[in-house]
């Protein structure tokens, strides 16, 4: 997807780009929507819902902005910390239990987050804030979806965000709106449909799984970024990524390996969300 996203960017505002996104997927839930009417919108979390829909709307812009500004793979690697702001997160509002391991995981992985931007130093990119920004809105927004999950349907969940964020973006991508071409236009529909099979697979894995486990799986993203950056832009990753992404992947992997240790079925079953980790 953020490939895509990468390629259309070059030219259409990043508004306009998330404003097609939400109409597909709008019209991809529509059918389920309208046979579950209005029973799919019933909520017991309104808040929650708003508040997922505002940080999945500042992940978005941040981290598709980043996409667009920056090498491929230099985005994607800062996303990974994502997966820390998950543990922060699930502790603070699920109550999860992490020990001084997970911590220590946790701490090694915004070192290798600093290694690659680098603030304060020759090469820091302003965008890579916009990046990490966007990695804390994601990771926000993945501990409410487990939240929502003890009370609310996955398709109530996809379909206050298609609707909302649609709403959010429409007047700023009217305004730099610009006639798209064929292929841009075959791309952002590609996008939609993309991003709602994702979002439902992150639905369901959250709903049953640990939100600072699954998390830490996100890292593999980074061999296809590095592969599509290289095959579509002619760019790789510079030695402060590779150390700094390394880092993190370390770090996540060790916070797998502690999961599996402690407990093998924390991402398999629902049975397992009362687990203290260590």
């Amino acid at each position: 997807m953020v490939l895509l996203v990468k390629m259309v960017g070059e030219r259409l505002n990043v508004t306009q780009i998330l404003i097609v996104r939400q109409v597909i997927m709008m019209l991809i839930v529509m059918p389920k929507v309208l046979n579950q009417f209005p029973g799919c919108l019933k909520t017991q979390r309104l808040d929650l819902q708003i508040i997922r829909v505002v940080f999945a709307l500042i992940a978005m812009l941040c981290g598709f902005y980043a996409v667009i500004n920056m090498p491929l793979a230099d985005a994607i690697a800062i996303g990974f910390a994502k997966s820390f702001f998950v543990t922060i997160f699930a502790i603070w509002i699920l109550k999860e239990v992490v020990g001084i391991r997970r911590w220590l995981a946790v701490a090694m992985g915004f070192v290798g987050v600093l290694v690659m931007m680098r603030p304060g130093l020759d090469g820091y990119d302003p965008n890579s804030l916009l990046a990490l920004i966007g990695a804390a809105s994601a990771g926000l927004v993945m501990v409410i979806i487990r939240k929502l999950s003890h009370t609310d349907k996955p398709i109530t969940t996809l379909s206050y965000q298609a609707f909302l964020v649609a709403v959010c973006v429409a007047i700023p991508a009217w305004y730099f709106w610009q006639p798209p071409t064929a292929l841009e236009w075959g791309l952002m529909i590609l996008i939609g449909i993309i991003s709602y099979g994702a979002q439902m697979l992150n639905i369901y894995a959250y709903s049953w799984g640990e939100a600072s486990m699954l998390a830490s799986l996100d890292y593999v993203r980074l061999l296809y970024a590095t592969f599509f950056g290289w095959l579509i832009f002619e760019t790789l990753p510079g030695p402060y990524t590779w150390i700094g992404a390394l880092v993190i992947i370390a770090a996540s992997l060790y916070t797998v390996h502690r999961e599996r240790k402690v407990n093998a079925n924390l991402s398999r079953s629902p049975d397992g969300r009362g687990f203290t980790n260590t």
